[in-house]
C-alpha cells in the first residue's frame, strides 16, 4: 500500500509540474502577443457565458487557469459535442488553437477537423472527451 500511495504522490506532483509548465507557455503567449500556438493545460470554469450562433455554434466560456490567466474558451458544438452538465468551478483540461487578444486569449480548435488540415483538439470534462 505505501508503494501505491508513493506512486499516486509522484503523479499528482507530475501533473502539477506539467500544468505549471502549460501555463508558463500561455503566460508567455500573452505577453508576446503571440497566436496560432497549440496548447494544453487544465483551467477552472470561472464564467458560463451564452453560446455564439452566429455561424458556426460555439459553447463559450472563461476558464481561469492556475497563473490567474484567463483564456475564452470557444468550443464549436456543430462539430463537437458541447459540454451539457458544465458548471462555474468545474476542472477542464483541453488542447487547441491559442488566438491572443488583450482580456488573456482566446482558445478553439478543441473539436477534430473532418477535413484533417489541422491538429485535432479536445475538452476534457469528469473524464469525458470532448472532440
Amino acid at each position: 500500500m505505501t508503494w501505491f500511495l508513493a506512486v499516486l504522490f509522484s503523479v499528482v506532483n507530475l501533473l502539477s509540474v506539467v500544468a505549471v509548465a502549460d501555463d508558463a507557455v500561455l503566460k508567455q503567449a500573452y505577453e508576446s502577443r503571440q497566436s496560432d500556438l497549440q496548447v494544453q493545460g487544465i483551467g477552472q470554469v470561472s464564467r458560463l457565458l451564452p453560446d455564439d450562433n452566429d455561424g458556426s455554434r460555439h459553447q463559450r466560456f472563461i476558464l481561469t487557469l492556475n497563473s490567474r490567466q484567463t483564456l475564452l474558451v470557444a468550443h464549436n458544438i456543430d462539430l463537437a459535442p458541447r459540454i451539457s452538465n458544465l458548471q462555474r468551478g468545474d476542472a477542464v483540461e483541453f488542447y487547441g488553437e491559442y488566438e491572443w487578444n488583450s482580456q488573456g486569449g482566446v482558445l478553439h480548435w478543441t473539436h477534430h477537423d473532418p477535413q484533417g488540415r489541422h491538429a485535432d483538439g479536445w475538452l476534457k470534462h469528469e473524464g469525458r472527451v470532448y472532440q
